[in-house]
């Protein structure tokens, strides 16, 4: 297996880890005003993230990282493509940073209560722009002979041009795919690290996400069998694992809920990020501009220096939140203890 194999292998485990475990952060942050009956309760769904969330968005760093440091070109042209929604999503994970650090800052019920909703909108807004972004990478942009990203005269109509990959059904589409497997991984965790009545509302809205979901996979894979377009196996075996996370969740199996939802997460991620093959990033104006990943990546020279660079600062971030993760694994309760 060479360097350019081994690197692209590298930023498709960072996308996936970034959205299975910001996924269910996400999804906390969405649930916990609507699951939450009042402020212990919403403060004790947002306990169960505490520890972890500042931890789980540096996986978002590290994806934009590597894909710099081994794919510069791709790097540029999905940079330069998307620069508008990208500048969205790092406004909005900002503004859920402080929505969840300033939070207990101030013991006014009113303000909790707003930040409660800011930090849900905010949480939502990303993952459905992630999602989003996400079809582009399948579907690709207007990438010209030269590797630019050709975009419409002046400054102003370049950056406005950089929100068109988004206006399509398709975008749309993974926007509430994306929101509805957020929810899902937010309430199954929730389910598994809290107890009383939060954790029997988490599990009633895991039940029913994923029904919901399975559903929709089952007759996207129909339909895709019918036509002859689409994967339909994908779509069919993606029903069958979320229906694996009804049968857990309805059992009280939320540990097992809750990897089968991460499972989904991760396989429509690498979906996303492999569908072109070796093609990276398709051009929709002529697919012989398309960037494939040879024609993309750092020289050979670039790739060996930065794999010494993995070798040692990788394996020891992914041992020391296994371990954090390990530490902080007892459940918040979100019942009321009398005085």
């Amino acid at each position: 297996m060479d360097l350019i194999t081994i690197w692209f292998a590298l930023v498709v485990l960072c996308w996936v880890l970034f959205f299975v475990l910001e996924g269910f952060d996400f999804g906390v942050g969405a649930l916990s005003p609507l699951l939450g009956r009042d402020d212990h309760e919403r403060s004790a769904a947002l306990r169960t993230i505490g520890p972890f969330w500042d931890g789980n968005e540096v996986w978002f760093v590290a994806a934009i990282g590597v894909t710099f440091a081994a794919f510069p070109d791709w790097y540029a042209a999905l940079l330069s493509g998307l620069f508008l929604p990208f500048v969205a999503v790092l406004v909005l994970l900002a503004g859920r940073g402080v929505a969840l650090e300033f939070r207990g800052k101030h013991s006014g019920a009113a303000w909790r209560r707003r930040c409660d909703v800011w930090l849900a909108a905010t949480s939502l807004g990303v993952v459905a722009l992630l999602g989003a972004l996400l079809t582009v990478f399948v579907r690709g942009l207007a990438l010209g002979a030269d590797g630019e990203v050709h975009a419409g005269p002046g400054v102003g109509a370049g950056l406005l041009r950089t929100l068109e990959p988004l206006a399509t059904w398709q975008a749309l589409a993974g926007a509430v795919a994306a929101v509805s497997l957020a929810v899902l991984l937010g309430s199954t965790f929730l389910g598994l690290r809290t107890t009383g009545p939060l954790r029997r509302r988490a599990r009633r809205v895991a039940v029913a996400t994923a029904s919901a979901g399975a559903v929709a996979l089952a007759v996207a894979a129909g339909i895709s069998g019918l036509t002859g377009q689409g994967p339909a196996p994908l779509w069919g075996g993606g029903a069958l694992v979320l229906l694996l996370v009804v049968a857990a969740a309805a059992a009280r199996r939320e540990a097992l809920a809750f990897v089968a939802g991460a499972v989904v997460v991760a396989a429509a991620v690498v979906a996303a990020l492999t569908a072109g093959g070796e093609v990276v990033l398709a051009s929709t104006l002529d697919p012989a501009w398309s960037l494939t990943r040879g024609s993309a990546a750092a020289s050979s020279t670039a790739l060996e220096v930065i794999s010494w660079a993995g070798v040692v600062v990788l394996p020891g971030v992914v041992a020391y939140q296994a371990f954090s993760y390990w530490v902080l694994r007892q459940r918040v309760t979100s019942e009321r203890v009398p005085t």
